[in-house]
């Protein structure tokens, strides 16, 4: 006999910048109850899922979500109620068809999403295995490599650096717990060498130190010299990945650029490509994301003609977790692998639907938190449920992505031998 949900309720929470958030919460007929909490971004796409805010100056500079609270309430609550939580596409669709919009603007991603969310951990523990599993199936058992955020630059830090996000990944590891010990090492390594430089060891957003460096190269340089101080050989066992986030110093005019945090200039496409292909001759760099901004299609799919055959070029603000977008970079070659976030499109089943897309047409994806984050961890049983390899959920600070990393600890500590790891 199945269960039925028998209530479903929402209330506004903080999240890690403290701004307002969605916590949803699913209660079943057998007396399991389950909550999820939705992220939020800072760099955002322009064709992300809508966030539905208030508007209202008084309270939260008008970022309060009590309107989206409201429609889980009542509206989502209405239809919810006695539906089979297991049946999970089954839902999203219903909540897709009650928004009636294009972009989840009418009810909000944020309550759409904390309600896929909690149904979908309310049927896993329903059914007495993990969520990992309840998502992946039974042979789920690929821990993600974690791409970690050391240094914020960008839209997340107020400093002297255009690239949003330089992250050390442990290429070289052997295990999860290894790896993450590979990176968490060299970032409270690279806080000794700031330190010593006079550099300010402050972190932004998503816990990575934000100093005024002299340029973008000294960061990935830094970095280096921070890796082999810990003990660790750069481009065999921890390499570099990048997230520009070029739209953030994008003009307004397709294909041409402003690296003013950094003094650079300006840049047009091929003069970005052409430093990036300087960078990848210099620096062990795996992976780039967003090297062009989301309208530069074009720059997109010649950066990935230059370079896609040595490393993977990921599109986030272009492809916003969205199956039309990803078609379409699939059938121009604008990329390689895209970057998955559930609050970006704002159901389980749509996430899981552009991850099999990629993986059918033989792109890797990489899943990833927001910059605004909350405690929950969901994020860490998809990573390993959709088997994508790898994962960037921040640094070795802040407690919001140390419980994605802490999860993921257990999660391979109860896999066991079993477990996979591997670039």
């Amino acid at each position: 006999m199945s269960n039925k949900i028998t209530s479903v309720q929402a209330m506004e929470i903080l999240d890690s910048r403290g701004n307002p958030t969605l916590r949803a919460y699913v209660t079943l007929d057998n007396g399991i109850s389950a909550s999820a909490s939705v992220p939020s971004g800072a760099s955002t796409g322009e064709n992300e899922a809508v966030e539905l805010r208030d508007g209202d100056k008084k309270r939260y500079g008008g970022k309060g979500v009590l309107r989206a609270v409201e429609n889980v309430n009542t509206v989502i609550a209405s239809r919810l109620i006695g539906h089979d939580p297991s049946r999970q596409a089954e839902i999203d669709r219903l909540l897709i068809e009650l928004d009636g919009t294009s972009n989840k603007s009418n009810l909000g991603a944020n309550a759409i999403l904390g309600v896929s969310m909690a149904v979908a951990r309310a049927a896993a523990q329903s059914a007495q295995i993990p969520l990992y599993q309840y998502l992946g199936g039974a042979g789920a058992r690929r821990l993600p490599v974690p791409c970690m955020n050391i240094v914020n630059g960008g839209q997340h830090a107020d400093n002297s650096v255009d690239i949003q996000e330089f992250m050390a990944v442990p290429i070289g590891a052997p295990s999860f717990r290894e790896g993450l010990r590979y990176v968490a090492e060299t970032f409270h390594t690279l806080k000794g060498i700031l330190k010593a430089r006079g550099l300010a060891t402050s972190v932004g957003d998503e816990g990575g130190f934000a100093p005024n460096f002299s340029s973008n190269e000294d960061a990935i340089e830094t970095i280096l010299q921070a890796i082999d101080k810990a003990g660790y050989k750069p481009g065999e066992q921890i390499a570099i990945a990048l997230d520009s986030a070029a739209s953030s110093f994008a003009l307004d005019r397709v294909g041409e650029y402003d690296l003013k945090r950094s003094r650079a200039g300006r840049k047009t496409s091929s003069e970005l490509i052409a430093m990036a292909g300087e960078w990848l001759e210099k620096y062990p760099i795996v992976l780039w994301e967003d090297p062009l901004a989301e309208g530069d299609w074009e720059g997109f799919k010649q950066f990935t003609a230059k370079y896609g055959g040595k490393i993977e070029v990921v599109g986030d603000d272009i492809f916003v977790t969205n199956t039309k977008y990803i078609a379409r970079g699939i059938k121009e070659g604008t990329a390689n692998s895209a970057l998955i976030k559930l609050n970006q499109i704002g159901t389980v089943t749509e996430t899981i639907e552009a991850v099999r897309m990629c993986r059918e047409a033989g792109w890797r994806y990489f899943l990833s938190h927001r910059s605004g984050e909350t405690e929950d961890t969901f994020l860490a049983d998809f990573a390993v449920a959709m088997d994508g390899g790898h994962l960037k959920t921040g640094s070795a600070s802040r407690s919001e992505r140390i419980a994605k990393y802490n999860r993921l600890l257990e999660i391979e500590q109860e896999i066991g031998k079993e477990a996979l790891f591997y670039w």
